[in-house]
C-alpha cells in the first residue's frame, strides 16, 4: 500500500478524474465509487463515473446515480476519450482489468494516472498507486479510511456516508460476516453521528423486491436447490429460460447463494447462473473452505475466503456436472468440523 502523501500530492489541485467500478457493480462497487465521487467534487475535481454495465434498480437511490454513463448503453468513443483525457483514474472493488470487460485495455493504455481501491486477494499489478487491503470487510470502508487519512473526514456529508454505509453494509452481510471488525463499527458509528439514516437504507436495498422476483426465489428454492449432504454442498442451478420466464432483472439473483448457505450443515453454496455468453457462479462457504482458491483453480475466478465469484464458457449441464465432479476432491475438507 502506498503512503497517503502520494495520494495528497496527486489531488492538491483540481484535474480531470474518472472512477470506474467491476462488471455488474453491487452496492459496495456502486457506493464506494459515488462515495468517493462525491468527496472528490468537494475538493474541485472534476469527475465522472462510469461503470462496464448496469446495475440493480434499488442501488439507483444513491446520491450521483444520475450522473453515472454505463458503457454497456453508451457510445464507445466517448468513452475512450473520457479515460484518455482523465487525469487520475480510480479504480475501486475490483482486483483484475478483466473484470471491467473492454474498458480494461482502454485503461490498461490510458496516460493518467492509475489509482487501486479495493479489498480482494491477489490484485494485478497495473495501478499507479495501490491502497488495496485484503482484510478490510468492503471497498466502501477503505474509501472511508483514505477520506479521513487524507485529513478530511469532515468533508463527508449525509449523501457521501450514505453512500460508504451502503457498500459496508451489504459486503458484511449486514454485519454478520466475520470480516466485521471494530473498525467497520467504529465507520458506522461515525456515519450516524452525521445522520446517514441506516434503517431506510436497508429498507431500499432489501426491501424493494418485484412482485416477479419473488416468485422467481420461491421458484429457485423449491425447484432448482440441490444439496449434497455428504460433502455439506448446496447449490442452485439456473438457466437462460428460467431467467426469462420470470423476467430476470439485473440484481433478482443477488444473494439466492446465501439461502443455500443458510442450511444447517451446508459449508459449501454456490448458484450456477446461464448468462448465454458465459454461465457465471458466486461461490459462499463459512469456516476454513476457500472458495477463492476452489474458484481460481478451477472456473477462472476468484475474491475473497469465504465469497467468490467465478465463470465456464461450458453450457450450464457441462458446468454443473463439472462442480459435481470436484466436490469428492474436497471431501476431507468439507466435512470436517467449522471453525
Amino acid at each position: 500500500m502506498h503512503d497517503i502523501n502520494a495520494l495528497k500530492e496527486l489531488l492538491k489541485e483540481p484535474k480531470e478524474v474518472m472512477i470506474t467500478t467491476h462488471h455488474k457493480p453491487d452496492a459496495d462497487a456502486l457506493g464506494s465509487s459515488l462515495g468517493l465521487a462525491g468527496y472528490l467534487k468537494k475538493k474541485g475535481h472534476r469527475v465522472t463515473v462510469i461503470t462496464p454495465s448496469d446495475y440493480p434498480n434499488f442501488l439507483s437511490w444513491m446520491s450521483g446515480n444520475n450522473d453515472v454513463i454505463v458503457y454497456s448503453e453508451s457510445n464507445d468513443a466517448l468513452v475512450h476519450r473520457i479515460i484518455q483525457e482523465s487525469q487520475v483514474i480510480f479504480c475501486l472493488d475490483f482486483s483484475a482489468l478483466s473484470r471491467i470487460n473492454e474498458m480494461g485495455e482502454y485503461i490498461r493504455q490510458a496516460k493518467g494516472t492509475k489509482v487501486l481501491i479495493d479489498h480482494h486477494l491477489e490484485p494485478e499489478n497495473f495501478a499507479d498507486l495501490d491502497y488495496s487491503n485484503s482484510s478490510a470487510a468492503a471497498t466502501a470502508e477503505l474509501v472511508y479510511d483514505l477520506i479521513k487519512d487524507m485529513g478530511e473526514a469532515d468533508m463527508i456529508d449525509t449523501s457521501i456516508g450514505e453512500c460508504l454505509y451502503a457498500g459496508i453494509m451489504t459486503d458484511t452481510g449486514s454485519f454478520r460476516h466475520p470480516s466485521t471488525s471494530k473498525n467497520v463499527h467504529l465507520i458506522i458509528a461515525d456515519l450516524l453521528h452525521i445522520g446517514v439514516n441506516t434503517s431506510n437504507i436497508h429498507r431500499l436495498i432489501y426491501d424493494s423486491s418485484s412482485e416477479l422476483r419473488l416468485r422467481f426465489l420461491g421458484y429457485a428454492l423449491k425447484d432448482k436447490l440441490v444439496v449434497r449432504h455428504e460433502y455439506n454442498t448446496a447449490y442452485i442451478a439456473i438457466s437462460a429460460d428460467d431467467l426469462k420466464a420470470y423476467d430476470s432483472k439485473t440484481g433478482d439473483t443477488e444473494g439466492l447463494v446465501n439461502f443455500a448457505l443458510s442450511i444447517e450443515g451446508i459449508v459449501f453454496a454456490a448458484v450456477i447462473i446461464d448468462r448465454v455468453q458465459a454461465v457465471k457462479i458466486s461461490f459462499r462457504s463459512v469456516g476454513d473452505f476457500s472458495v477463492n482458491e476452489f474458484s481460481r483453480k478451477h472456473f477462472n475466478g476468484g475474491g475473497h475466503r469465504n465469497a467468490a465469484g467465478g465463470m465456464s464458457l461450458e453450457s450450464l449441464d457441462a458446468t454443473v456436472a463439472k462442480f459435481e465432479s470436484l466436490l469428492p476432491q474436497y471431501k476431507d475438507q468439507l466435512v470436517k468440523p467449522v471453525n
